[in-house]
């Protein structure tokens, strides 16, 4: 891992999304909770409470709230003692379970971070194993502006100075999003899912040369900036070149990140044309495909069909 993830940057990241309220071991927020000690594979992240395979961020929700409250006094005070062990990172109570006096007085002993959210046990722990996804990952930066283009993820590439950010700025006023410009990171989440967010530095931000870094959301509103995408096509910017003989091409190029292929189209730069409309039609190209559709390919297909009673006819 590049970094450590501290209780604290969970607490960030999730606490409008999952409602989140501190309710004891402040403390406890500046504990590590992902760091290179962490094997992905064999550790439990976060799930429920149990006590045979611990998890570093236990959850809590009325069926455990029901056995703790069931237990003797004793085995009560043991349970509690073992929830709030070395291997916990954090502790959250789920579908709007309270935090009683026990356990805010262990989370303030132990140093732990206590959270309650009124939210159900399953959209608790999907957004908790997402957030550990995407930090346990393998990571890697590129360069380009990274957009949401008719809901389809987007990285535009090319030289610099070549005018991705202008052509980003144009997509963004038809209704595109931003996620990162200039050095959008990508985690691999999945074998085959590439996730790209942005560096907190540049949130919401866009550099166009001669008019300097450009606040998205103020321009544009809450609508123009997206948190994070799947990377689903890689669009290269060329400088305008001769036209390649090989005018239909039946295989689409791809490039490698993180392992994973992802497909890549290739524009040339040249006077009068329209990236903008180009990298849409682009993106409603590959949309096709995903469907099974492809054009070129159809087009192919007839040409090689509208051929063949002529050939007959010279036999």
């Amino acid at each position: 891992m590049p970094h450590r993830v501290r209780v604290a940057n969970l607490y960030q990241a999730l606490q409008t999304k999952l409602q989140l309220t501190l309710c004891a071991g402040e403390a406890g927020l500046q504990r590590t909770l992902l760091d290179d000690t962490l094997d992905a594979e064999r550790d439990t992240i976060v799930g429920p409470l149990t006590y045979i395979h611990p998890n570093r961020i236990q959850v809590i929700g009325r069926s455990e709230q029901a056995y703790l409250q069931r237990a003797t006094r004793e085995a009560r005070s043991r349970a509690l003692e073992d929830l709030f062990r070395s291997c916990t990172r954090a502790v959250v109570l789920v579908d709007g379970v309270a935090a009683d006096d026990d356990l805010c007085y262990w989370a303030e002993h132990s140093g732990l971070a206590l959270f309650r959210t009124p939210l159900s046990d399953r959209v608790v722990l999907d957004n908790l194993q997402h957030f550990a996804a995407l930090n346990l990952s393998d990571k890697i930066t590129l360069h380009g502006v990274f957009l949401e283009v008719l809901g389809m993820g987007v990285l535009l590439t090319g030289d610099a100075g070549i005018g991705k950010s202008e052509l980003a700025l144009e997509l963004i006023t038809r209704g595109s999003r931003l996620i990162a410009d200039d050095a959008p990171q990508f985690s691999r989440i999945a074998p085959e899912i590439i996730s790209g967010t942005c560096p907190s530095l540049l949130l919401g931000m866009l550099e166009v040369r001669g008019l300097g870094a450009l606040d998205i959301r103020a321009m544009f509103g809450d609508n123009a900036i997206k948190a994070y995408k799947y990377l689903r096509l890689i669009v290269c910017l060329q400088i305008g070149q001769e036209p390649s003989p090989q005018r239909l091409v039946t295989q689409q190029a791809t490039r490698e990140v993180l392992g994973t292929r992802i497909p890549c189209v290739t524009l040339l730069m040249a006077p009068g044309r329209n990236l903008a409309i180009l990298v849409e039609a682009a993106v409603r190209s590959h949309l096709l495909k995903l469907k099974g559709i492809d054009m070129t390919e159809q087009f192919v297909q007839r040409q090689q069909a509208a051929l063949q009673p002529a050939a007959v006819d010279e036999i």
